[in-house]
């Protein structure tokens, strides 16, 4: 099989819970050498988290995002352990820290400081809300960037209490911004010679992911409020009741909409003004749903599915996230991968939701034990000579 796209990048991944891991395990998945810097004896406080266990200590949430990485222990307030991650840095492509906007200075592993020791190395520093502003020394967590980027206000139902995002778009969408980042300062690297600052944070993430509803925001002057399952642009697009119950419906153009109120039978809706064209629509949205609404009563939802779907009409159940897992679709596209482990023995996992024809990914590494790999990576920086030999003690 041919080297995986980032074979011969090493990342240092400095970070802990979800944005910083997410983007390592991003980049591991596609061949780098995933280094996990841990604080010794505890680890990533991930390991700690989440109410439950498979067999082991590590955390199921843990598992999910630190596959192919390895992983070393080492206190960065101790000169010693520094100096061995000023080693580590010589060889480093890329390294990924989350911690609040200063710490990384205070500890001497900011991006000027290792710059100086490697200046072709990538450094991109993920937090809250980035590393400059008034903003910047707050605490930021997914919940908290969804309230402070508009997200948080606009999601959920008309009336009822705010609903944030159950998918941390904040924490996972500044992993991914940050992969972006990085792939895009290691190809500029390949001219300039220089690596570079990266500074991503949740509350842009957040922000960035924001197309539709800052585009209502400057288009019509007003704040989106929640409007459910429905959508800004299009309508009708979202879910409807059927007489066994709820499906969605995406009919986000004119032909879908002809081709929708055919099958429905409601050819008289193609004369209501309200509803002549998508802008109309959207504008009317409540009013159509209602006037919609008996009529999806008059079937069950697998059978306007199906019509809907011999027509050419995007329609689709409302699947829990058991039935998302074990459909057709994604046992065809391998979204679930059973992971050896040396405690879980195996345990269930994502799969890639990005396929590579040429150098597909793999799970090269479990998620690592803490401090699984401190023996094998100082003995790795000791035959560079970057690091001495600790000296034997006698028996």
């Amino acid at each position: 099989m041919p080297n995986l796209p980032l074979a011969g990048l090493r990342v240092l991944d400095i970070s802990q819970v979800m944005a910083g891991p997410f983007c390592c395990m991003l980049l591991g998945d596609m061949g780098a050498d995933v280094i996990k810097i841990e604080p010794p004896r505890v680890g990533d406080s991930t390991r700690h988290s989440m109410g439950f266990r498979l067999k082991g200590e590590d955390s199921p949430g843990f598992l999910a995002l630190n596959r192919n990485k390895r992983s070393i222990t080492l206190d960065l307030k101790d000169d010693a352990d520094r100096e061995v991650l000023y080693a580590l840095v010589k060889t480093a492509d890329i390294v990924v820290e989350n911690a609040r906007p200063g710490v990384s200075k205070r500890l001497g592993i900011d991006y000027d400081t290792l710059a100086a020791i490697n200046p072709r190395l990538i450094y991109a520093s993920i937090s809250g809300f980035g590393q400059t502003g008034p903003w910047a020394q707050r605490p930021g967590f997914d919940l908290i960037a969804q309230a402070m980027s508009g997200v948080l206000s606009s999601n959920g139902f008309p009336g009822m209490e705010p609903a944030k995002n159950s998918i941390a778009v904040a924490d996972l969408g500044a992993g991914l911004f940050s992969v972006y980042g990085i792939l895009s300062a290691v190809i500029g690297r390949q001219t300039s010679g220089q690596g570079q600052y990266i500074d991503a944070s949740l509350l842009e993430a957040a922000m960035g992911l924001s197309i539709w509803e800052t585009t209502e925001l400057w288009g019509t002057g007003k704040s989106p409020t929640p409007i459910g399952s429905a959508n800004r642009m299009s309508a009708p697009y979202q879910a409807v009741l059927a007489s066994d119950g709820w499906f969605v419906i995406g009919a986000a153009n004119q032909g879908l909409w002809l081709k929708f109120i055919a099958v429905i039978g409601r050819a008289e809706l193609q004369d209501d003004p309200r509803y002549a064209n998508n802008a109309n629509r959207v504008a009317n949205r409540l009013v159509l749903i209602e006037d919609l609404a008996p009529t999806f009563l008059t079937r069950t939802k697998q059978e306007w599915i199906d019509a809907l779907l011999e027509a050419g009409v995007p329609a689709a159940p409302i699947l829990d996230y058991g039935e998302a897992v074990e459909s057709e679709q994604a046992i065809a596209r391998d979204m679930v991968q059973m992971i050896p482990h040396p405690v879980e023995g195996q345990f269930k996992a994502l799969g890639f939701p990005v396929k590579m024809r040429g150098t597909p990914q793999e799970v090269r590494l479990p998620p690592p034990l803490i401090n699984e790999h401190s023996a094998e990576i100082r003995r790795e920086l000791v035959e560079r000579g970057l690091l001495a030999a600790e000296p034997e003690t006698a028996e």
